[in-house]
């Protein structure tokens, strides 16, 4: 029919009750076949790339470990392994052989409660640094501030150890300890990584001021001690809250619920129902109220919300009327008021009245859980400047690494002496050596956006799609439900050739109720609002892109576009016209001069049309019986949009409709998109973004996440408006817009831009100081700290790269600043 035929083939329904693993904050296990078995273990310790990498290395030895996804962002070991081959024990083993410790790892089935994990500033790691900056400190006041303490307080061998040097070997051993320890377990795992690059500088440096009488850099490998666990907290800090971000996300829903229950559903028969995998309704919905973990009530029970409360599970509700807050969804604070009937999403809030709601989705599967899922999965999708930095990391470190040995070793011997400032130079370009500060650019970029864009009711399914959003060259809508509310209305009806008003609605209202089609559903309501009685229908065929038809009492009907009676051979200019059935005829103006009945539909039509209507001719293969015009109203918020989105550089605006000339030329100039085609059947619009790909490249297409699913499979980002509570919506598309909300587009692609810039500049900006300290270092003419070097080139760039990452945490959808 008119615009955009929908999908019938239906979204895949999920059936197999798999509850969302909780990252950074719990473990479960579930299987995936026969002999496999997908486990989730936290291992909060695992947040950089590198430990990945040592983490992944330490699992590739074990046979019978099919798959491996490890996130660092999030602290989850993902694995699908073989319990026959391997065991979980043997998996838990493998990962703390690397050298970081499995949360509850003796914890066993689905759902275990939330792992507590202290402040990263009241970890073990945290209390040992804050001890050697003491001692460190102290150290440094002795021997340049109250030197005339600084006297020697072991003597052996023909050395002195000062006090000063005692303070600073306190400091290195309470400091150092961890990091010795993670550069052994680097070194066990052929890792190269900033572990151990500064375990073998901090040795090299404490046991050459030990064994060589005029060398001491205690207070250097103090310094590094220092310095590093500093770095490496603040990292961890700036980690966590990323994670946090995710777990504000897992706390909206509530642990428990209130359901009405008869005294049967909890007695021992249902525990060895669920035992067996069975999830079945109770026989009766009344009964008393009783409160349960959410993860024990069934699709198909009543819980109950009082005001305040918030609401444990997806369901419809049943009873009752309130205001619910959906923000936890959507993003938008206004209360949606709800009544019998309506969708209510688990983590909303029930403001005002009481509601009884039948539950549609267990725990796990509801649509705030699938939100967390997809965001947790978009860790894993890569973005390409993060794919450039590793694979320039491959290299970087090596090379850095070498001329550091070439630092120690070799410039001496050329430059004829000064071996103890070229071991400081090559202990320098050791600790600049990791790129850990343009390693984790990209990934806290992408967890900081995607996180924040949840919050405001935007979900992105990967870093990939986040980035691609962010140079977007053109954007394509599609008219109905996405530049239009899709909320369509009957304005005119008109009979013809015999037929009254009355003759039509009944027909189309025959045909459409088979009709999964939204001018379907809109003919239908506006036939019971008349109360047009139905007739028999048989042999019902959608036709795609043109509309429908059936067998009305054992005669062929059929309702659609101008085009689909086109093809079937009528002459629309000249029909007889036998009732006025509205607004029309009053207006029709072209009349033929052999009688005063007679209606030229090829103007009438036009003219429709170009009020922004859409118009359905009913009729059969031998007769036009009449005409059905539609309005839909577009959305209020649709030109606002399409400006914000020009002032902020995309070039081409761009609507793609099914619907006729006349309609889309009128909704076209409303919105004040730069061009548009009508018309267009799925195929033909798919053509069409393949054109604006190949014109512009980077393109977004926007539309309703089923019937447009073709279309925005093609786009660079396909984004699927009013995704709330729609499976197939959530699942095709790389960005849903949860709430029917357009205005959120404008704010979508200002993220995105926002964060392709940060990546930019932490990227290039850590490369630009690492390069020029690498640079700088090796000249004999210049003199770089190593304090100075540990302060720029490692935590002072990590810092300042997150830091500038959460900065997109901070961009909501009413404001344009960062």
């Amino acid at each position: 029919m008119a615009d955009d035929s929908p999908d019938r083939s239906g979204g895949a329904e999920r059936v197999d009750g798999e509850s969302t693993v909780r990252a950074a904050a719990e473990e479960s296990t579930v299987r995936a076949s026969a002999g496999e078995v997908r486990v989730s273990l936290s291992v909060p310790d695992m947040d950089c790339s590198s430990c990945a990498d040592k983490v992944g290395s330490a699992l590739a030895d074990l046979p019978g470990v099919a798959e491996t996804d490890l996130r660092p962002t999030t602290g989850t070991a993902k694995l699908s392994y073989d319990e026959d081959r391997v065991s979980r024990a043997d998996l838990v083993g493998a990962i703390e052989s690397a050298g970081y410790d499995v949360v509850d790892a003796e914890g066993e089935g689905e759902g275990t409660d939330s792992v507590e994990t202290e402040s990263v500033w009241e970890t073990a790691r945290a209390k040992k640094t804050a001890v050697s900056g003491v001692f460190l400190f102290v150290g440094l006041l002795v021997q340049f501030g109250l030197s005339g303490l600084n006297g020697p307080v072991v003597a052996a061998a023909g050395r002195e150890l000062l006090l000063s040097d005692a303070l600073y070997l306190v400091a290195v051993l309470s400091g150092g300890q961890v990091i010795a320890r993670n550069g052994y377990y680097s070194a066990k795992n052929l890792s190269l990584d900033i572990d151990f690059l500064m375990s073998v500088a901090i040795v090299s440096a404490t046991g050459i001021s030990l064994v060589v009488p005029d060398l001491h850099f205690y207070v250097e490998a103090a310094s590094l001690a220092l310095l590093f666990n500093v770095a490496e907290l603040l990292e961890r800090y700036s980690v966590d809250r990323a994670r946090q971000s995710l777990e504000e996300l897992l706390a909206l829903s509530p642990d428990t619920a209130t359901v009405r229950r008869e005294a049967e559903a909890t007695d021992g028969s249902e525990a060895s129902e669920r035992a067996s995998g069975e999830r079945t309704r109770p026989e009766s919905r009344d009964g008393d109220r009783v409160e349960v973990p959410v993860e024990d009530v069934l699709v198909g029970e009543t819980v109950l919300v009082e005001p305040g409360e918030k609401v444990p599970m997806d369901g419809t509700v049943t009873e009752g009327a309130s205001a619910v807050n959906e923000a936890p969804i959507t993003g938008e604070s206004v209360p949606v008021d709800k009544a019998v009937g309506d969708k209510v999403f688990a983590g909303t809030i029930n403001e005002q009245g009481f509601l009884a709601v039948e539950t549609t989705a267990v725990a796990g599967d509801s649509t705030i859980d699938r939100i967390v899922e997809l965001v947790e999965d978009a860790q894993a999708n890569r973005t390409e400047r993060e794919q450039f930095v590793e694979r320039f990391a491959d290299y970087y470190t090596p090379a850095v690494v070498a001329a550091a040995l070439l630092a120690t070793f070799v410039a001496p011997v050329v430059s004829g002496g000064g071996w103890a400032t070229w071991f400081i130079r090559g202990i320098s370009l050791l600790v600049i050596a990791c790129p850990c500060a343009f390693v984790i650019s990209t990934p806290v970029t992408v967890v900081s956006g995607v996180t924040g864009a949840a919050k405001n009711g935007v979900l992105i399914k990967g870093g990939n799609h986040l980035e691609a959003m962010g140079e977007v060259d053109a954007v394509a809508f599609d008219k109905t439900g996405t530049l239009t509310t899709g909320e369509l209305s009957v304005t005119d009806v008109v009979g013809v050739n015999g037929n009254s008003d009355t003759d039509v609605l009944q027909c189309a209202r025959s045909i459409e109720r088979r009709s999964e089609h939204p001018i379907g559903d809109a003919i239908v309501a506006h036939a019971d609002e008349r109360d047009v009685s139905d007739r028999e229908v048989t042999d019902f065929e959608s036709i795609t892109g043109k509309g429908v038809r059936a067998d009305l009492d054992g005669r062929t009907h059929y309702a659609g576009k101008l085009g689909l009676f086109d093809d079937l051979g009528f002459d629309l200019d000249h029909v007889h016209l036998t009732t006025d059935g509205g607004v029309v005829v009053d207006d029709a103006s072209t009349l033929c001069e052999d009688r005063d009945d007679c209606v030229d539909l090829r103007e009438t039509i036009p003219r429709l049309q170009f009020e922004g209507k859409t118009v359905v001719l009913v009729g059969t293969a031998d007769e036009l019986e009449g005409l059905i015009a539609i309005a839909d109203e577009v959305r209020p918020e649709a030109r606002r949009t399409v400006e914000r989105l020009r002032e902020q550089g995309v070039e081409h605006l761009v609507m793609l409709t099914g619907d006729n000339e006349g309609t889309a030329r009128a909704v076209a100039e409303q919105v004040g998109v730069d061009d548009y085609a009508a018309d267009l059947l799925p195929d033909e619009k798919v053509a069409r973004v393949e054109t604006l790909v190949g014109e512009y490249e980077d393109v977004a297409m926007v539309g309703d996440g089923i019937n447009d699913a073709p279309a925005l499979a093609t786009a660079t980002v396909g984004i699927a408006m009013g995704a709330a509570g729609t499976d197939t919506a959530i699942e095709t598309a790389d960005v849903a817009l949860m709430g029917d909300d357009l205005s959120k587009l404008p704010y979508l692609h200002r993220l995105a831009h926002t964060g392709n810039g940060v990546i930019r500049q932490n990227v290039w900006g850590s490369l630009l100081v690492k390069a020029t300290l690498a640079v700088a270092i090796p000249l004999p003419f210049v003199v770089v700290p190593l304090w100075f070097v540990v302060l720029a080139g490692d935590v002072g760039m990590t810092t300042a790269v997150t830091a500038n990452a959460t900065r997109l945490a901070r961009l909501k959808p009413d404001s344009a600043t960062a």
